[in-house]
């Protein structure tokens, strides 16, 4: 799991600056939270979960790792649509960022376990 949480998070990443940059361009913040979001949970969280399942692997070999990188793959882009619509002035997106949100507090609660329950010196 380590090295596909890396990867997916440098796509994260990728869009996270691309999106960025067209904001920049466009002198259009509107899509700030959306930016914020792909970077931090994306990229940045993504990232470092995998490094520490480098220090772990015996935390990366199990169940909850897999369960945690899919809700947490699954999730993001939902919310992050959700959100991207919400703020272009769509308010019915309200339930797809919800329903990302929560499943993303899941995911990460699930990350939580397994390192709390993996992760020995």
């Amino acid at each position: 799991m380590a090295v596909r949480l890396i990867k997916i998070s440098v796509v994260y990443f990728v869009i996270g600056v691309c999106l960025g940059m067209y904001m920049s361009m466009t002198e259009n913040l509107n899509f700030s939270p959306v930016h914020a979001h792909i970077n931090l949970l994306g990229w940045l969280t993504m990232a470092v979960a995998g490094l520490i399942y480098v220090g772990f692997p015996s935390a990366a070999e199990t169940t909850l790792a897999k369960v945690h990188f899919w809700v947490h793959n699954i999730s993001l882009p939902i919310m992050m649509i959700g959100l991207a619509f919400y703020v272009s002035g769509t308010k019915s997106a309200e339930p797809a960022i919800a329903t990302g949100g929560t499943l993303m507090v899941l995911g990460i609660i699930v990350y939580a376990i397994n390192i709390l329950k993996n992760v020995r010196s």
